[in-house]
């Protein structure tokens, strides 16, 4: 047998190419994700020193992270980065990159030259619409695909982009002359939010995510609940392809017109769910130590169930900047400014001994009482926060419906909260409209950490909350 011929044999068998397959075996095999001979790697640029601020040396290749389909390789480039004078152990990963951006050398930002000064690298991919990089026909055939079989396999935002970074780590690591083992940190936005979210459950060489604008729990909606659906289809306005969906754009209609039933959704949400949301998955990832730090957005047409996701998932580490999401601009007179969380949750993460931790999430209380609401922040005691600030909107519309990602919070609705220091809680009161029935409402708070003299204000917010009455 040739090596091609048995290369492409271990891939059908290891990662589940049929219907059948994939029904009967985990979505990902640990294994072969893992395993360096089967990269088929492509060197583009060798090892060689970038000048700048912290220099570096750096390396361009592509990998096949393995088959969509029988015959159908996935191959995406992967540039990677070290200090120029020693190993790197651990690396900051992202796929919020294009092929034709990684063609060129990087150069670092402030926080990113910290990391190089500390011996950490980066990893740098590609997740993104294979069509916006000349991939378009692979892109539908995947779709068409999944619509037809309902295998996340053949649809590349279950299985492709979270594969993709992982074998990025497998990539990195088999430069054993230049990387050591060691943290792997990842950030990004959308399908960058969500990949790595995804992909953490399933590979423990990963250890903190940074996301924003991207799924986090499996609230009713996403799980194809026809009680849910139905509150959402009735709301006025003309909704969008991504709200409402599973973990992305919506693909129920697709699904529907191939031939299948609500019933066949309902059971492939319920199915896949476990290996998707971090919602589910939280004694796992806290067992390993796993750092997390979520932006979903106020109004955003992923995040879209922010109201669910706060009442059951209060615990879970989220700020939230008014009126922002996909397409928003975030402008509100209220928010607050200079927010560097990316920036120290990575040096945190990396650097634990020379940073103090950022904010966990607080405990919420709300009381009404003579037609106002009085609400109760608490931090653990010495946090550490600084500040107390809140805001809010009477009568939203239902979660993921057009009213609730375009009406948005009113200029006016925000106030500072007052500190009791005895108490040890952020107070505020808010007087509630006479012909309202509901209010939703959430706060940002402050701390201000240190690395090596420079200042980093983070933020974070209570879970978010609806009251009705």
């Amino acid at each position: 047998m040739s090596k091609t011929t048995t290369f492409l044999a271990f891939l059908c068998l290891s990662f589940s190419c049929t219907l059948l397959m994939a029904e009967e075996a985990p979505l990902y095999d640990h294994k072969a994700i893992r395993d360096a001979s089967t990269l088929d790697v492509k060197v583009l640029q060798d090892w060689h020193v970038v000048k700048g601020t912290v220099p570096t040396r750096q390396k361009l290749v592509t990998i096949n992270v393995g088959e969509i389909w029988e015959g159908q390789d996935y191959r995406v480039p992967v540039r990677m980065i070290v200090p120029a004078d020693r190993k790197a152990k651990g690396f900051h990963l992202t796929g919020s990159n294009s092929p034709a951006r990684l063609k060129e050398d990087t150069q670092f930002g402030r926080w990113e030259q910290e990391l190089l000064r500390g011996g950490i690298g980066f990893v740098k991919t590609v997740v993104q619409e294979p069509g916006t990089y000349g991939e378009r026909e692979l892109a539908i055939a995947s779709e068409a695909r999944f619509a037809k079989t309902l295998n996340p396999h053949y649809k590349i935002q279950y299985w492709a982009w979270p594969a993709t970074l992982m074998r990025a780590i497998t990539t990195a690591y088999a430069e054993k002359e230049h990387f050591e083992k060691g943290k792997v940190a990842m950030s990004g936005g959308s399908k960058n939010g969500a990949s790595p979210s995804m992909a953490i459950l399933h590979d423990d060489r990963m250890t903190a995510v940074q996301a924003t604008v991207s799924p986090i729990w499996d609230s009713p909606l996403r799980l194809c609940d026809r009680k849910a659906w139905d509150e959402l289809e009735k709301q006025p306005g003309k909704r969008g392809g991504f709200s409402g969906g599973h973990f992305g754009p919506s693909f129920n209609g697709r699904v529907l017109d191939a031939g299948h039933t609500w019933e066949d959704l309902q059971k492939f949400a319920k199915d896949i769910s476990d290996d998707v949301f971090i919602s589910r998955n939280l004694e796992a990832l806290r067992k390993r130590k796993v750092d997390m730090l979520f932006h979903p957005g106020t109004h955003d047409c992923v995040a879209y169930d922010l109201a669910w996701g706060g009442s059951h998932h209060p615990s879970i580490p989220v700020y939230l900047a008014a009126n922002t999401g996909h397409g928003k601009k975030g402008k509100h007179p209220g928010s607050v400014r200079n927010v560097q969380n990316k920036a120290a949750f990575m040096l945190r993460h990396f650097f634990p001994d020379k940073m103090k931790p950022l904010l966990t999430s607080p405990e919420v209380k709300h009381e009404i009482k003579d037609g106002v609401l009085k609400v109760t922040v608490r931090f653990k005691p010495g946090s550490g926060d600084e500040s107390g600030r809140i805001y809010w909107i009477f009568d939203r519309a239902p979660d993921g419906s057009p009213n609730y990602l375009n009406e948005y919070i009113p200029d006016e609705n925000w106030a500072e909260m007052k500190h009791d220091t005895k108490r040890g809680v952020w107070t505020a009161e808010i007087k509630l409209d006479p012909k309202a029935s509901r209010i939703d409402f959430f706060t940002n708070h402050r701390k201000t950490l240190d690395y090596e003299g420079q200042a980093y204000p983070t933020y974070l917010s209570c879970p978010y909350t609806r009251v009705s009455w």
